[in-house]
């Protein structure tokens, strides 16, 4: 058996693909170019080696071995011998293999995801179809058979196939979006193919792995205390289909998300409580995607303080194990960017929605360029809201791709700029809100006509001219449009990420009384007697304990 140390062993070596080094056989055309390289490739001894093995411990389902390879050997070799150019294609593979064709179709999912990752210029379109095609092989292999196939494979391999197959029919949806670059050959190659990295397919797919795995009547019954094996059926309690079915459900709530869906995509996951750490899921990454798009969900739908609770709670999960994201993973960049996202929509809810987070996340937001950007948000700049939310939302889809027919331009867009409106719009509504909360802070009472007063200097024309008569009426639509943006839906603890009781959040609350407004403050004095206490008791229970383990 080798393990990763014995490929590390093996960097010092000269190995090289043996190119002719006078270039005589390059032509300048990329595609003769490529042909010729192929022809004159000649395999890495130590890759060579490293596939056999692989390919041993797939057949043998070792899981553990195959976890680090996966995790260690397979990034190392990418770094040392194919940074910059594809692995090795198929038919380079199959004579070391023994063309053995479920480690053929493994490696190609490897193999075009290095290339969507790391190739300069992107997939051709030939290769978009090919990696479609070798999805359908793996998935039919895995779900057409009648009883769970031989297969294993380590938990963060089955949550990256999944999201990498999400991945992959997005970034076609908006390659295919874009016409305006597109050759005729490549358009009659798109007409001629229209369900290859179809919606509809690829929704299949991941309810069909849902519905083989039971998993959501095994997190149902998990739910209750009972035992999910219970109810999982003979490939439920196959760990391959379990893990992939949990999977698929946060693959359906990406899915949905991208499509504007913000409804259905927290309906998935009506089994599964958000707000804490569940036992199917011990890859990071997938926590970490799962709470991104769970929290804009219900940034969309306005459900702020749900939307609070989420970022702020993966956030200072991301903030306590940061050690964990400190390799350079496959999904490394991605867990990277998605963490910068989500501290901007945390900045937007609460702008819109202030209330109190742990002190180490507020922290982050005032050293970080994020307290800057708060602070023109809540003066009203409306470009730094549409700024920030083009950068943190995700990169949306239309379900209906343009006709290869349409006038030659980019439609990729049109998506995100229809989200962006619906959002801007909301935000429009509530752009006086944070002006009227900065001058009720001030006051217990405070007459009507005063605050359109001050209002009105606020907003006053050039000509300095205004009428207070309208002012106040326009105050008071403001006045009713912040108690009705303050009440939210939010969830309570045992109900699905849909239910949940109305409240306000707003940090003061306030009624009208004819011409007076009469403010009260409903904050909450935080009580750090009791929280130092608990801590100063607990730390006394650990010395205790060490003490008791020294004698």
């Amino acid at each position: 058996m080798y393990s990763s140390d014995d490929y590390e062993q093996g960097y010092s070596r000269d190995y090289d693909y043996n190119y002719d080094t006078d270039y005589g056989g390059h032509t300048g055309d990329p595609t003769a170019d490529s042909d010729y390289s192929r022809q004159h490739f000649k395999m890495p001894e130590l890759v060579v080696k490293f596939l056999k093995y692989f390919c041993e411990c797939v057949r043998d389902r070792q899981v553990f071995e195959l976890q680090n390879l996966y995790e260690g050997t397979w990034p190392k070799l990418t770094e040392e011998y194919f940074e910059k150019r594809p692995w090795p294609e198929e038919t380079d593979v199959t004579a070391h293999v023994k063309n053995e064709p479920i480690f053929l179709i493994l490696y190609k999912e490897l193999y075009f995801r290095h290339i969507y990752a790391r190739i300069q210029g992107g997939p051709t379109l030939e290769q978009r179809f090919n990696s479609f095609y070798n999805y359908c092989d793996l998935f039919n292999y895995i779900l057409s058979e009648a009883e769970p196939v031989p297969l294993e494979l380590p938990e963060l391999w089955l949550w990256e196939i999944v999201d990498e197959f999400v991945y992959q029919f997005q970034s076609f949806a908006q390659y295919r979006a874009r016409l305006q670059k597109k050759t005729a050959q490549e358009l009659e190659q798109l007409n001629s193919s229209n369900k290859v990295w179809n919606v509809l397919c690829v929704l299949n797919v991941l309810h069909s792995l849902v519905e083989k795995s039971n998993i959501k009547q095994q997190l149902e019954v998990f739910a209750t205390g009972a035992e999910s094996d219970s109810v999982a059926g003979e490939f439920g309690r196959h760990n391959l289909y379990k893990m992939l079915g949990y999977f698929s459900l946060v693959g359906l709530l990406r899915l949905h998300s991208l499509l504007g869906d913000y409804y259905q995509a927290i309906k998935v996951l009506e089994n599964i409580e958000v707000h804490k750490k569940s036992q199917f899921a011990h890859v990071p990454a997938c926590q970490i995607s799962t709470s991104y798009y769970v929290g804009f969900a219900y940034m969309m739908m306005r459900r702020y303080s749900d939307a609070i609770r989420t970022f702020s709670s993966i956030l200072l999960y991301i903030q306590r194990t940061k050690q964990l994201f400190a390799t350079k993973s496959y999904q490394h960049d991605q867990i990277n960017k998605q963490t910068d996202q989500m501290y901007h929509l945390l900045a937007i809810c609460l702008v819109l929605h202030p209330q109190c987070i742990d002190e180490s996340i507020q922290q982050t937001l005032r050293e970080k360029n994020y307290h800057e950007k708060m602070y023109k948000m809540q003066y009203g700049d409306l470009q730094e809201f549409e700024n920030c939310f083009v950068y943190a939302c995700p990169k949306f889809l239309s379900p209906c791709p343009p006709g290869t027919d349409s006038i030659p331009d980019d439609f990729s867009k049109e998506a995100i700029n229809h989200q962006t409106t619906v959002f801007m719009d909301e935000v429009q509504q509530q752009r006086m809100l944070p002006t009227i909360r900065s001058y009720l802070k001030l006051y217990t009472t405070l007459p009507i006509s005063k605050l359109a007063t001050f209002m009105a200097q606020n907003q006053r024309n050039n000509d300095g001219k205004w009428d207070l008569d309208k002012e106040t009426q326009s105050l008071i639509i403001h006045l009713l449009c912040f108690k009705h943006k303050m009440k939210n839906i939010v969830w309570s603890k045992g109900a699905s990420g849909l239910d949940g009781n109305f409240h306000s959040g707003s940090e003061l609350d306030f009624y009208i009384d004819n011409d007076m407004i009469h403010i009260a403050d409903t904050k909450v004095a935080h009580r750090y007697g009791d929280f130092f206490i608990r801590k100063i008791l607990k730390f006394e229970d650990l010395n205790r304990k060490l003490h008791l383990i020294k004698m």
